[in-house]
């Protein structure tokens, strides 16, 4: 069987964030095209206008500006085109109603932002080995 390579979408606004994502995939050996869009509303552009192609994965925080994550996560649920698509919520938010608004929302999971860069190398090897694992249409 064939594994075909999953595009990543990145919604995340912290420069320091996204250099630790890219450093976790080079460490774990993931080859998965990385775009990362810095807010919501830019992300659901590249998704409407094709950027990235279809049936994508995206890593989302939650705080961003212009458009946090859970106002992403309500326009990306009521668009038809777009509804399908896997979400993982990797953020810092400790707080009760943004994890049942991200479930309520469907995601695939909800990660807490590790303080040590070796539990994050961990918190994105697990993601891999999941996305690996899911069969996609």
């Amino acid at each position: 069987m064939e594994e075909r390579e999953v595009t990543i979408l990145l919604v995340e606004d912290d420069e320091v964030d996204i250099m630790n994502v890219q450093r976790a995939f080079k460490k774990n050996n993931i080859t998965n095209p990385l775009l990362v869009a810095h807010n919501g509303l830019e992300a659901l552009e590249m998704l409407r206008s094709g950027v990235i192609p279809m049936s994508p994965i995206i890593i989302l925080d939650i705080n961003m500006p212009k458009m946090n994550g859970i106002e992403f996560l309500q326009e990306l649920r009521s668009d038809p085109d777009l509804n399908r698509i896997s979400v993982f919520v990797m953020t810092t938010s400790n707080e009760d109603s943004d994890k049942i608004n991200a479930y309520n929302l469907n995601v695939a999971g909800y990660i807490l932002k590790p303080l040590s860069f070796e539990k994050f190398l961990t918190s994105v090897a697990t993601l891999d080995k999941y996305w690996k694992l899911c069969v996609r249409p």
